[in-house]
């Protein structure tokens, strides 16, 4: 086991004369025993990064560090990773024994009975111990993931790399197979960077992740930190599903004044100084935050539609809009909600609608940059120590 230290790293790629930068000063401190979420869309830059860690990419610039020891220039199989690749690349004339335990014989000069001692050993914490003679073609897609997680496991490396090896499992099975690695991890203790594309696993997986877009790193932080306290408009939109509510407003005074659709806001004191004198901002609020009331009282509750109604079973999902009149110029908004999959709500119904004050985000327009973030109770307990 060991720390695992990216400082400054940069890829950049030649597209025939013009320079492509695929990861962009990305630098990050993975402790001991943690794991790691890399999380953001296609062509973020997540894979390129998990292939500089394990050596199948060079580095432009910056630094790369497994324990004390810089790995920029030393070669992949000397970096002692293990990785899991998308595909299981299991060799089909072999049994699961032979997949699991041809990493050593390539890498080791551990004795027959050695390596298979080692082999047993990991089959039996897969529980796939009855497998262990069988070729992968009699394999099922989860019976297969488990040998490509034990031909890694047996190497007992320092760390582990996975890039997206779930992707591939249908749902049921990819979701057992989430708390299978969760558990597998913890036992292990191994310091662990997990690629994938899928929110989910980055919200129910990692100790903390780390969001990137673009080929730069936008957060790193516990997943409740990143989904409670985004850092910018980014994160705020790409966690969580369905996704954050965003609406154009701008401060007139004490009250959010919607950009061509009827919305005033009132603020109180304590979240216009967050604002510091900011005045084209983005309004946010999770569906889920958003209540149904059975009577206008307040100022933060409004009028509104439900023009689609998504039962769920536990829930229902909405999409609501503010109705407008004929003839004042406003556009009309939607947005997201959520309300309890029990109750009753009609298509085309009209309800008044609560954003509380306590569940809103603000991020400055032109920046995308938070300046306020919705109220925790019991922040530190929810969030986590490395708030």
């Amino acid at each position: 086991m060991a720390e695992l230290t990216l400082d400054n790293v940069t890829k950049h790629f030649d597209d025939g004369g013009d320079v492509i930068t695929a990861v962009d000063n990305v630098s990050v401190d993975i402790e001991d025993g943690e794991f790691l979420v890399l999380v953001g869309p296609s062509g973020c830059g997540k894979s390129t990064t998990l292939r500089m860690i394990a050596g199948l990419e060079t580095i432009s610039d910056g630094q790369i560090a497994i324990g004390n020891d810089v790995v920029n220039n030393v070669p992949a199989q000397q970096r002692d990773i293990a990785m899991v690749f998308q595909s299981y690349a299991l060799y089909p004339h072999m049994t699961v024994r032979e997949n699991m335990r041809f990493g050593l014989e390539e890498s080791t000069t551990m004795s027959t009975d050695e390596m298979n001692a080692r082999v047993e050993e990991a089959a039996e914490t897969l529980e796939i111990s009855e497998l262990l003679e069988r070729k992968p073609g009699e394999l099922s897609g989860g019976q297969q993931q488990r040998v490509a997680l034990g031909r890694a496991i047996v190497r007992d490396p320092s760390v582990f790399l996975m890039d997206e090896p779930l992707s591939n499992l249908d749902a049921k099975l990819r979701s057992g197979m989430r708390m299978e690695l969760q558990r597998l991890q913890e036992d292990l203790d191994v310091t662990t960077v997990y690629v994938t594309h899928d929110q989910t696993e980055a919200m129910t997986m990692g100790d903390r992740i780390a969001i990137l877009d673009a080929g730069e790193l936008q957060q790193v932080a516990t997943p409740l930190e990143c989904y409670h306290r985004p850092r910018n408009l980014f994160v705020a939109g790409f966690i969580g599903e369905p996704s954050m509510n965003f609406f154009d407003v701008t401060l007139e005074g004490n009250r959010l004044v919607g950009d061509n659709f009827d919305f005033e806001y009132p603020l109180s004191q304590s979240i216009q100084d967050d604002l510091e004198g900011t005045t084209e901002l983005v309004f946010g609020i999770r569906p889920e935050d958003i209540e149904l009331v059975d009577s206008k009282t307040g100022e933060h509750v409004f009028p509104g539609v439900v023009d689609v109604v998504e039962p769920m079973g536990n829930e229902n999902n909405l999409l609501v809009r503010f109705p407008t009149e004929d003839g004042d110029g406003a556009t009309e908004q939607t947005f997201n909600a959520i309300a309890d999959g029990m109750r009753h709500l009609e298509e085309g119904g009209q309800y008044d609608v609560e954003f509380p004050e306590s569940a809103i985000h603000l991020f400055d327009r032109a920046t995308g940059e938070a300046l306020h973030n919705r109220t925790i109770e019991q922040e530190a307990e929810l969030l986590g120590t490395r708030i």
